[in-house]
């Protein structure tokens, strides 16, 4: 999903106006090491309170870009009430070792498993910007700094003065103003450029907005930075596609839009490689190889099922009752 920079500014002052309700964060029990499958997918009524798309998001946990990917064609500033629409709450989980903290960029969100509990915690998040990627990496969790100032780099301050016209100061000071919010994780990988760290705006989750740092709503870093001890690992990827055979036998693929390289990548419509492992699954003799072009080619961001016959069984929950924020 594309968002062009005029649209994310509207849609950042709408936020800031409409007010967001705190929400939990999303813990689903763990599965077997068989089974990568989690949650349910539900519906939601849009009511006439003229709240932006990025309301219901943040209620039920969910990045923006995935309720679009989930909902397309829906007004992100101004849903229409009484559109229902689908939650994407169900997901794979990646195909990584389940210890510490997952990051998928592509799907931007964040997985942590909590050392000796059988449970995940999920995280929408915001990554970094086209030319201010962030890397794939493997690193751990070297400093936990709460209250955290912002150094800009001098690279950082070039990039505000030129497009925003910002003179940023040297350091911005801890507070409510910092746009790293409260509470930070610094990363080992590099020159600890990297960062977890929170925001102090409710908006940009779930999105490519920042400037290489991993970026989460101010509620989720505090819950996250209070539970990871420092010298977690932490593992960040980049798969738009994941797939599984479930031990029911059910074949399940899920398609997010891949990261765009340039402004003119069209991420809904840019190919995806497939890997090896892909190319087995599509080959088998189980796999209903038109259902799963058609996932690809729809990139729901949810989970499909893709065994022969499975045509007709990707249909979305009933909807249910309207319910307001």
């Amino acid at each position: 999903m594309k968002l062009t920079l005029s649209l994310m500014g509207i849609l950042f002052a709408t936020t800031l106006t409409a007010g967001i309700s705190a929400a939990h964060a999303a813990e689903y029990p763990l599965p077997p090491d068989n089974s990568r499958l989690i949650g349910e997918n539900t519906t939601y009524v849009v009511p006439n309170d003229g709240k932006p798309l990025e309301a219901v998001a943040a209620k039920y946990q969910i990045g923006l870009i995935a309720m679009l990917e989930a909902n397309p064609g829906v007004d992100p500033l101004l849903p229409k009430p009484g559109t229902v629409l689908t939650i994407p709450s169900q997901m794979l989980l990646p195909a990584t070792k389940r210890e510490g903290i997952v990051i998928n960029l592509a799907e931007l969100r964040l997985y942590y498993y909590p050392k000796g509990e059988n449970k995940v915690v999920v995280y929408p998040i915001g990554i970094g910007q086209l030319g201010r990627n962030t890397p794939e990496m493997v690193t751990s969790v070297s400093q936990k700094i709460p209250n955290p100032t912002w150094t800009p780099t001098p690279n950082i301050r070039k990039i505000y003065l030129k497009e925003q016209g910002i003179t940023l100061p040297g350091v911005v000071p801890a507070g409510p103003e910092n746009p790293m919010g409260l509470f930070a994780m610094r990363l080992a990988a590099g020159q600890g450029h990297y960062l977890i760290h929170g925001t102090n705006a409710n908006f940009g989750i779930g999105m490519r907005v920042s400037s290489g740092c991993i970026r989460l709503r101010p509620d989720d870093i505090e819950a996250l930075f209070e539970s990871v001890p420092k010298g977690t690992r932490v593992q960040v990827i980049n798969q738009p596609i994941k797939f599984d055979v479930e031990p029911d036998g059910k074949r399940y693929v899920e398609v997010h839009q891949p990261l765009s390289h340039t402004e003119k990548d069209d991420p809904q419509t840019m190919p995806i490689a497939l890997n090896a492992a892909l190319k087995k699954f599509k080959a088998d003799h189980a796999t209903n190889k038109d259902v799963l072009t058609d996932a690809i080619t729809r990139r729901s961001g949810m989970p499909v099922i893709v065994n022969q016959g499975s045509a007709d069984v990707n249909k979305p929950p009933e909807a249910e009752s309207i319910s307001s924020l």
